[in-house]
């Protein structure tokens, strides 16, 4: 009888470790996921400013990059037309910049289209990666304003130890 006990406390183990491992490998595959959407974001950026590149260079590389890589998603040009914004509106934000990375492209993309201030986005991003929501969870959250529902609830209680 100690020994199935023994067994079953060995087993339960195991596949811990390896649902730990199984999401260690999804987190370090989302992160240079978002890393490369960044760095196509970035040379994009950087092309039309040295180059002169108008907006038919994402046209013309989204469908390049669909016929290169055939089956693979994410190379849309709405898709790239997501990284260029990505990149345009975090980049050099010493405190946005470096969340980026910390949560999935989905969440990101969510956050990216539905918040507006810099405060909520950084909100939302520093919760998602504290708290490790779904994209699901993540855009329940936005819905019924959690972070104006935070902010009410600092300025409620900041008034009251004013008194």
């Amino acid at each position: 009888m100690e020994t199935i006990i023994e067994y079953q406390v060995f087993f339960s183990e195991v596949k811990s470790r390896i649902r730990e491992a199984q999401y260690s490998a999804l987190r370090a595959v989302n992160k240079e996921l978002v890393g490369l959407y960044w760095d196509i974001g970035r040379m994009i950026c950087e092309k039309q400013i040295k180059q002169g590149w108008g907006k038919s260079v994402v046209e013309n590389l989204a469908k390049d990059l669909q016929h290169d890589f055939p089956g693979e998603s994410g190379y849309s040009a709405y898709n790239i037309w997501l990284m260029v914004r990505l990149y345009r509106e975090y980049q050099g934000d010493v405190i946005l910049e470096p969340l980026v990375p910390e949560i999935g492209w989905s969440h990101n993309v969510v956050i990216l289209k539905k918040c507006r201030s810099k405060s909520e986005r950084q909100f939302y991003l520093h919760a998602t990666q504290k708290f490790g929501w779904t994209k699901r969870v993540l855009e329940q959250q936005i819905e019924i304003k959690l972070f104006e529902k935070y902010v009410l609830s600092q300025t409620s209680i900041q008034e009251t130890t004013d008194c």
